[in-house]
């Protein structure tokens, strides 16, 4: 059934501040979007926001920061702003952190998802595009995986990706009027090609790229590979690295085809070529010029050996193509990591509009 509903125009970004929030919003004020981000920075920077403005030309018409799972808060919001749509990045994603803290990932991006719906119904918003992984897939194998490939999670956080999906289908099939866009990524990398916006978590980095930086740059001794013993090339986890900007203007174009029909619609988001990490590690050392130290360690609990995309689907439906390669990916992290070699810290806040 299709629909002719108008283009969304002022769009709320939940985790804003984080890695691919931050790259989406500079991706949205670039086509023209009005932006409101929340963020509660529990794993982002506020300093982050100025860059974002910076990169634009333009100011984020909001900031408030929150947690996503306070509803009072987050409705005030939608009371405050006419949000036409949002895009859902707000969540915890550490595999290992996610087999730590079980009950946090559920309560977090759970709750988190189902208290924003509950913000959306009461504000009559019903357009969403939604952050999922490709963890949901579990160890489904080796070989491109497709949107019918049977999920499997095998990790708190894979799980908590694939619940979130679950409760979308169920509102999309009771209430028509919804449209849902899930894109489930498989491993987003890279930065932004200025320097001025990476990737730069607080504490020890969950993904591998953010790892080898600052091993590159000093800040680590060495990098730990989490297994070599998985049935692959040559022992280590194979990922389908896809660069940030690939990957954020995919949720560009998600905004852009949130009026071709209702329902819960899912894509992959994936270059459809694996990585291993030995090899991530050798590309790596090529872009920064020199051996990044390592050491085998053991396998990470929740962790499996290929998560590789079929995104022939998002190819077909919108027209998306990853334009970059994995030299481009460790290209442009290693330049953010040797202009920010302490990350974020020490960057101004924004001094745009009032932060709330």
């Amino acid at each position: 059934m299709a629909r002719s509903d108008p283009l969304p125009t002022t769009v709320l970004v939940t985790g804003g501040a984080g890695y691919l929030g931050s790259h989406a919003c500079v991706e949205l004020l670039d086509h023209g979007y009005e932006v409101i981000v929340v963020d509660d920075y529990s794993n982002s920077s506020p300093q982050v926001l100025a860059r974002v403005e910076r990169l634009a030309g333009r100011f984020v018409g909001a900031v408030y920061e929150l947690d996503i799972r306070d509803r009072r808060a987050l409705s005030a919001v939608f009371d405050r702003h006419a949000v036409d749509a949002v895009v859902h990045f707000a969540a915890v994603k550490s595999v290992s952190g996610s087999t730590r803290l079980p009950a946090h990932y559920y309560d977090v991006n759970v709750g988190g998802t189902t208290a924003l719906l509950g913000c959306m119904q009461d504000h009559r918003v019903h357009r969403l595009v939604f952050a999922s992984s490709a963890a949901v897939y579990g160890d489904a194998g080796s070989g491109p995986l497709h949107e019918a490939t049977p999920t499997g999670p095998t990790n708190p956080y894979a799980a908590s990706k694939r619940w979130c999906e679950r409760i979308l289908a169920d509102i999309c099939h009771h209430r028509p009027e919804y449209t849902v866009l899930s894109l489930r990524h498989f491993n987003p990398a890279g930065a932004h090609p200025s320097g001025l916006l990476g990737e730069d978590p607080r504490g020890t980095p969950g993904s591998l790229l953010p790892n080898l930086s600052r091993v590159a740059v000093g800040r680590r001794e060495r990098l730990g590979v989490h297994g070599a013993d998985y049935p692959t090339r040559d022992g280590t986890a194979v990922r389908d690295y896809v660069h940030v900007m690939d990957t954020v203007d995919a949720h560009r174009l998600a905004l852009d085809h949130l009026s071709d029909a209702p329902g819960l619609h899912i894509y992959n988001v994936g270059r459809g070529r694996g990585t291993s990490v030995l090899e991530v590690i050798g590309a790596f050392s090529e872009a920064c010029g020199r051996p990044v130290p390592y050491e085998i360690a053991p396998r990470r609990p929740g962790d499996v050996a290929e998560l590789v995309a079929d995104a022939s689907a998002v190819s077909r439906a919108w027209g998306w193509r990853p334009t970059r390669d994995l030299t481009d990916v460790c290209r442009d992290a290693w330049h953010f990591q040797r202009l920010n070699p302490q990350g974020y810290a020490g960057s101004s806040r924004r001094t745009g509009s009032a932060a709330n």
